[in-house]
């Protein structure tokens, strides 16, 4: 979550909120901003144009202040003083921090230990724009895996430990998610019915286009990033897409992708290319398609299926695995 490296929480509002851009094109309100280091946009249509400014300046609002709280970039930061805090002493939390925190745990389980947001340590040892690359030395990963273990914090209403000198939070793998979300609900509070939230490429959206019957999202192709190889129609889902297609390099034939397995310290090393996910929330689709990248296609699917009103789409490296309801979701 960061751009141009902010130095405070009040810089990083204020770069948010400067960024924004609200218009209207043939009756469909657009607001554009940056934010969690992506762009941001949110469309919908059929709302006042009173409810519709209030509804754009209170989203550029709450993001603003979510980065500003939950980016490990800013030293002031919530997670920048629990971060800074390891080792030492417990930090203050609020009741949505502490909803936060739950919830991390309960995906932290349902993923298998895939989904860590004590990763970090683990995180800062991987630079894939060093150019010629390097692997880290492997003691610098062992050592860096013992600071690794989101079952090592400490939990408290109101309160959170990290235990080692060293740990640190990285909520970079749900940050976008969870605020796709929470905006959404925004919307809903507001009885806006027809919706898109798109961070980063992670959306959710809510009813249907413009003088169409559902939201047409079209899904990145692994074998030619840029380019969508299929679109999926959906009216009250969200949809994400994980892959190590953009950011990777090879060393000796082997190939690390950017996405790493917290319970090895390294890259995941399977089969799986990208996977596409479509789910009830963002949160529980982006998690669900990154994990599936570290756990391989095989366990990844089971992993889809196991979840009530998800669908997907696994590439691998010779061909498309699909979920049993990812049909479903394919205009005839």
């Amino acid at each position: 979550m960061v751009m141009n490296s902010p130095k405070s929480a009040a810089e990083a509002v204020a770069r948010v909120t400067q960024s924004a851009q609200a218009t209207v094109e043939h009756g469909l309100s657009k607001l554009e901003f940056r934010a969690m280091s992506t762009p941001c946009r949110v469309n919908f249509h059929g709302v006042a144009p009173d409810v519709a400014r209030d509804f754009q300046r209170d989203v550029v609002a709450w993001v603003a202040r979510f980065e500003a709280r939950y980016s490990r970039f800013i030293p002031d930061s919530l997670i920048g003083k629990i971060n800074a805090a390891a080792g030492e002493y417990w930090v203050e939390t609020d009741p949505e921090t502490d909803r936060l925190f739950a919830l991390c745990h309960e995906l932290f389980f349902f993923t298998r230990g895939s989904f860590d947001p004590t990763a970090l340590p683990l995180i800062k040892l991987w630079n894939w724009k060093q150019r010629p690359p390097a692997l880290p030395a492997e003691e610098a990963i062992r050592a860096a895996r013992d600071l690794v273990g989101w079952n090592k914090l400490q939990r408290r209403p109101g309160g959170i430990f990290l235990p080692q000198r060293g740990m640190a939070l990285d909520l970079g793998g749900i940050g976008k998610e969870y605020a796709v979300d929470y905006v959404m609900g925004m919307a809903i509070e507001r009885g806006i019915q027809n919706v898109l939230v798109d961070f980063g490429q992670d959306v959710r959206v809510r009813g249907h286009a413009k003088d169409k019957k559902f939201w047409w999202i079209g899904l990145d192709d692994a074998q030619q990033p840029g380019k969508c190889w299929a679109g999926v129609a959906v009216n009250d889902h969200a949809v994400a897409t994980s892959g190590d297609y953009l950011r990777h390099f090879e060393i000796n034939g082997v190939r690390y992708g950017h996405i790493l397995d917290p319970r090895t310290g390294y890259p995941a090393l399977n089969d799986c290319r990208a996977a596409s996910v479509i789910a009830p929330s963002c949160t529980i689709a982006g998690l669900l398609s990154t994990s599936i990248c570290i756990l391989g296609a095989k366990e990844g699917m089971e992993l889809i299926e196991l979840h009530p009103g998800a669908a997907g789409a696994i590439t691998t490296n010779h061909t498309k695995i699909y979920s049993r309801k990812f049909h479903e979701y394919i205009p005839a």
